[in-house]
């Protein structure tokens, strides 16, 4: 069976310096201190290790055919996003970024599909990187779940969706720049209490907001299977009926409404929590997700969703027929 792994991340190999090239900011780079491995270095301070499949396609190729798994969408690790850069400066930065997942397409045409970063902080360039990526053969942009703490739902962001839409380019919500990081560093809680929420928040604000209402053909997936927005819709649901004053001053239309028309990817870890998911999105609004190559991922790759006892057709939806419709392409393409 055919599968597509949804949520991927890589980087290249090597990075300009763009902190000396700019000459402010703290922006990221490589060490490569020791073989198979490299430090994340944000200015003087570490970030994080990464490993090698990070940015060796060859070797990310191999590492998935022991999951049976051939295709790999993939886009750049969310702190390179830089929009609290100058609009200029992070627009060099993303058509960096852009280029290499472009020319990794053409080299492995078989085993990945790019989405592009976008300088989100200034609309028209936004747009213009949108339009260069379309033509260099990106499938759609992955963006954060807040532009600089901004929700998605202000005015300037939404002729971004709405080039999005036109042009036929999907969308990834990531969660990034968590809410409440400076309360809560303790236990890892930002990427395990925050991340959740942070996509709950990006998935409210597009829903109260208004933009699936305007914009309908609007292919926007949400990582994280949702974060805690399909654990809680209950919860909203009930704030928008009791409170329609505070929630629905933007848009009438309650939120349950919303819930299939967008997608999720799988990455929930658990059986149960999927099983849940399926009742409340069906399985051609779910699709196949890992956040490889980072530990929080599901790096066996769909394993625990083969142990499922799950019907044939839910299968094949999940493993790839999801992220075709989402991405607007043909199994044709990797026969």
């Amino acid at each position: 069976m055919l599968k597509i792994d949804s949520h991927t991340h890589i980087i290249p190999k090597k990075l300009p310096n763009w902190t000396e090239k700019f000459g402010y900011g703290d922006f990221i780079y490589l060490q490569h201190h020791k073989k198979g491995f490299a430090k994340m270095m944000r200015g003087n301070q570490f970030f994080r290790e990464i490993k090698e499949n990070a940015w060796n396609a060859e070797l990310r190729i191999k590492e998935y055919e022991k999951y049976n798994t051939q295709v790999q969408v993939v886009c750049t690790i969310p702190v390179m996003f830089s929009y609290w850069a100058r609009p200029l400066d992070c627009l060099d930065l993303s058509k960096f970024l852009n280029d290499h997942i472009a020319e990794l397409i053409i080299k492995h045409p078989k085993n990945y599909l790019g989405l592009a970063t976008i300088p989100m902080q200034d609309t028209e360039l936004a747009i213009q990187e949108l339009e260069r990526c379309k033509e260099i053969g990106l499938q759609g942009v992955q963006i954060g779940s807040n532009i600089n703490d901004l929700n998605l739902n202000e005015e300037r962001f939404f002729p971004i969706f709405e080039a999005c839409e036109k042009l036929q380019m999907a969308v990834l919500v990531h969660p990034w720049n968590m809410m409440g990081q400076k309360q809560m560093q303790r236990y890892w809680l930002p990427w395990l209490v925050g991340m959740p929420a942070e996509t709950t928040r990006a998935i409210c604000c597009m829903i109260f907001g208004g933009i699936f209402e305007k914009l309908p053909r609007l292919k926007v997936n949400f990582a994280h299977a949702g974060g805690s927005f399909l654990s809680t819709i209950g919860r909203i649901q009930h704030g928008f009926e009791c409170r329609p004053d505070l929630v629905a001053i933007d848009n009438n239309v309650p939120p349950k409404n919303y819930i299939g028309k967008f997608w999720v990817d799988s990455v929930t870890h658990d059986a149960m929590m999927l099983e849940y998911v399926l009742k409340l999105q069906g399985s051609k609004r779910i699709t196949l997700g890992t956040d490889y190559p980072f530990p929080l991922g599901d790096l066996e790759i769909g394993r625990f969703i083969e142990e499922m006892n799950l019907d044939q057709q839910v299968k094949e939806d999940i493993f790839y027929g999801a992220t075709l419709e989402w991405l607007g392409l043909d199994k044709n393409r990797f026969e």
